[in-house]
């Protein structure tokens, strides 16, 4: 029991400066709105009829994450976060192909969730990030659809770094309904980034541009109940389960490593 009654309060393995606070907000905004573009653009925008425009994006998004990851670095990591960060970054890019998306299942947040609880929203958005690459690498799954999967992966962690304060069963069925949610958001984050192109105007599930809002919303609620439901929620599920089965034990063995690390 001690595991889930311990408390949560350990100092943070990255501790952001204001700039370093400031580039992650951007960061965020820019992903935002690189996922969420297909529901604004204007019909006689560029984008819209472009079909290069993931690959435009994708290249965008690198550099917003290079800026951040340096901005993080820039007032000088400890070396025991540095080494904390290789070492789960390495597990997760390992048993990330043990699911790999497969009906849904996927083994590889519910670690993000966890570390980001436990090292901080720095800690969570860089693994994120490092994590997604690593497996990439690892299962030949670099692409234009990389950069997407990285930045929402580092959402993921840093949104877990933000949570509130919580002990014992409270903490772990929080954690455990954020990696619901996190789950959800982050497939949907996903079908929006593939949406415009995967399919022809001609059905009522495509990307229609300069289509007003609430049209092309509908259109985009019926291709991902239609074709990526049963995967987001797989994804949901397994990383409700996961958290609940291994949180205890993942929690206090973090936990336990970074009091000894003893982070500055």
């Amino acid at each position: 029991m001690t595991a889930v009654t311990e408390t949560v309060r350990t100092p943070p393995a990255i501790r952001l400066r204001p700039r370093s606070t400031v580039a992650i907000a951007v960061a965020a905004v820019a992903a935002l709105l690189a996922f969420c573009w297909p529901l604004l653009v204007s019909a006689d925008s560029v984008l819209a009829t472009n079909t290069a425009a993931p690959l435009i994006l994708g290249l965008v998004l690198p550099v917003v994450l290079a800026v951040v990851l340096f901005e993080i670095s820039e007032g000088g990591l400890d070396p025991k976060a540095v080494a904390m960060l290789g070492v789960l970054s390495a597990v997760g890019a390992a048993i990330r192909p043990l699911g790999a998306g497969t009906a849904g299942l996927e083994t590889v947040f519910f670690l993000l969730v966890l570390a980001g609880r436990v090292f901080g929203a720095g800690f969570g958005f860089v693994l994120g990030a490092t994590t997604l690459f690593g497996s990439a690498l690892i299962t030949g799954g670099v692409g234009p659809w990389l950069p997407y999967q990285m930045l929402g992966a580092s959402l993921v962690g840093l949104l877990a770094g933000l949570l509130p304060r919580a002990t014992g069963r409270v903490e772990l069925l929080m954690l455990a309904a954020y990696g619901a949610f996190a789950g959800l958001l982050y497939g949907v984050l996903q079908n929006l980034s593939f949406w415009p192109y995967n399919l022809g105007e001609d059905t009522s599930i495509s990307f229609v541009p300069g289509a007003p809002l609430l049209e092309n919303l509908q259109h985009f609620a019926v291709f991902t109940v239609t074709t990526a439901l049963g995967w987001d929620l797989g994804r949901a599920l397994t990383n409700a389960v996961l958290i609940l089965v291994t949180g205890p034990a993942i929690l206090a063995t973090l936990r336990r490593a970074a009091r000894k690390a003893a982070f500055r």
